[in-house]
Formats: C-alpha cells, structure tokens, sequence
C-alpha cells in the first residue's frame, strides 16, 4: 500500500493551479474560450505586438499554454508540459517586461510566475498523485528534464530575439516631429 506524503499533495495542487490557468489562457487564444479571441482575433494581436506571421505564434502560443497546462495538471510528461508553458511565459514576459515588474502596471509579474512554476513542476516532478508515476515515468526521465528546456530555450530565444529586432527595425524607420505644433 503506497502512501502519500504532503509532497504529493502539494504538487498535485501546484499542478491543478497552474496547469488548469495555463490551459484556459491557451484556450482563449486556440478557440476563443473564455472571453478569448480564438485564432483569429489572437493572431492579430500578435502581429500587433511583433509576432509575426500573427496566426502562427496565437497557434503555437496557444498549443503551449493549453498542451503544456493540461499535460502539467495531469502530470504527465512533466519536463516537456513545463517547459513548453515556461517558454510560453517567457515570450509573454518579453512583451510585458517594458511595462516594469508589477502586473497592475502591465508588467511581466504575472506570466513570469507562472512560467517559473511550471519549470519549478518540471524540475520537481509530478509527485505520486501522476499520470508520469502510474505510468512508470516513461515519458518523465531525468534526462529529459534539460532536453526539453535545451530545445525550449532555444525556440524561445529565437522567438523573442527576432521580435525584439523587427520592434528595433520598426522604431528606426519612425521619425519624431522637428517642432510642435
């Protein structure tokens, strides 16, 4: 007879919260959900805060915060699920980081708690109370654990760093008025 410690119970609770917020903020870009705007009004968006093509970052985004948040909540695949949805939040964190650090502020707080929890989960593991530990952790090895951020980080620093230069290039090419009117 297996018993649970509060280990488990804890990391079932990190894993309910953050992954059940991470999937309804993919859901609202994927299909609109929750008050979202779908594909559609999402891809938009992106394309008005320099992620471009617009359709294919809300897709992207929206599969890493759905996929990574359900896959979180259910413990399964814990290393992948937390590092998608931790690279998620960083892309989210890169267009809130000029409004400052507080969320009410329009600030990065937020996606940046949320993206270093679900890379804490991934780190941690699922706990007992998994689908990776009634499974045997056939897909939660240690090895994949800096595999998944490995690649994850790699995505994401493309990701951002070309949006960071398409703003640059963009503000170049804006001229400021010599005299007011």
């Amino acid at each position: 007879m297996t018993c649970y410690d509060r280990r488990d119970l804890g990391l079932l609770l990190l894993r309910l919260g953050t992954g059940g917020v991470l999937a309804a903020h993919g859901t609202q870009k994927l299909f609109g959900w929750f008050g979202g705007g779908g594909i559609e009004g999402t891809g938009q968006f992106m394309e008005s805060i320099g992620y471009t093509p617009g359709r294919t970052s809300a897709t992207v985004a929206g599969l890493a915060e759905a996929g990574g948040g359900t896959l979180l909540a259910l413990g399964l695949a814990t290393p992948a699920a937390g590092a998608a949805a931790a690279g998620a939040m960083a892309g989210a964190s890169a267009v809130h980081a000029p409004n400052g650090f507080f969320n009410q502020e329009g600030g990065f707080e937020y996606a940046a708690s949320l993206g270093l929890t679900a890379a804490g989960l991934a780190v941690a593991g699922p706990g007992r109370l998994s689908l990776d530990h009634a499974l045997g952790h056939t897909v939660n090895r240690n090895w994949m654990i800096p595999a998944a951020f490995a690649v994850m980080a790699a995505a994401t620093v493309v990701t951002v760093g070309t949006r960071n230069r398409r703003l640059r290039r963009a503000k170049e090419g804006e001229q400021e008025a010599l005299f007011e009117e």
